[in-house]
């Protein structure tokens, strides 16, 4: 079928990919746009995988200050320098920078936990359901550990922007467009007075001193 210079540049325009790719994917799937798009999201995932051996030691180092009293520092490594320059890269590196001062991750993945830290959050969980049939509580257990790493782990938060996707989500999609390897290697999230014990103050008793009574 006859496919529209017009088409093509649609398509490129919404996924990024090359002429000749676009143009492949609309003959494939007899010219229907939403297919094609799934066509060309599917081929830049597998080529990501085959990349995921690919050293990636260029990129940036990001940040982010909301209202003066947070502070977000994030290392976010692509294979070369020229992608970490480039516009789609460096909207990554802001946004997650944005998510992790919205969110407040403690850990970049699951694997940065401490052992003893876990096992620590299996017994809380354990004692939350006591009285549950023993042969259902490690299956139970294990789905709310899962769920403890959405909430406190980086990659396996849902994106603060986009419903149902996370940062891993994200992260994986932005390499397809790019077609290079990309790992968010740290982070370090800075909050005013943090960590700070702040000394109770009686209002009531400070307002009565001042006026003498």
């Amino acid at each position: 079928m006859s496919i529209s210079a017009k088409t093509i540049a649609d398509l490129r325009a919404q996924t990024g990919a090359g002429i000749m790719d676009c143009k492949k994917a609309l003959a494939e799937t007899g010219g229907d746009m939403a297919k094609a798009v799934e066509y060309l999201q599917k081929k830049s995932l597998a080529a990501v995988g085959k990349r995921a051996d690919k050293v990636a030691a260029e990129g940036a180092v990001g940040s982010y200050i909301h209202d003066g009293r947070i502070g977000v520092l994030v290392e976010l490594n692509c294979e070369t320098d020229f992608v970490g320059r480039g516009e789609d890269f460096q909207k990554l590196l802001k946004d997650i920078a944005m998510h992790i001062a919205a969110m407040n991750p403690t850990y970049l993945d699951a694997s940065e936990i401490p052992a003893d830290v876990t096992a620590k959050q299996r017994e809380i969980f354990a004692a939350r359901n006591e009285g549950k049939p023993a042969a259902m509580m490690d299956k139970i257990v294990d789905g709310q550990i899962r769920k403890w790493h959405s909430d406190v782990c980086l990659l396996q938060q849902e994106f603060f922007k986009e419903e149902k996707k996370t940062v891993a989500d994200i992260v994986t999609e932005v390499a397809a467009v790019i077609k290079e390897n990309i790992k968010v290697r740290r982070f370090v999230r800075f909050e005013l007075g943090a960590g700070i014990v702040r000394e109770a103050t009686d209002f009531a008793a400070e307002v009565a001193a001042t006026a003498g009574v």
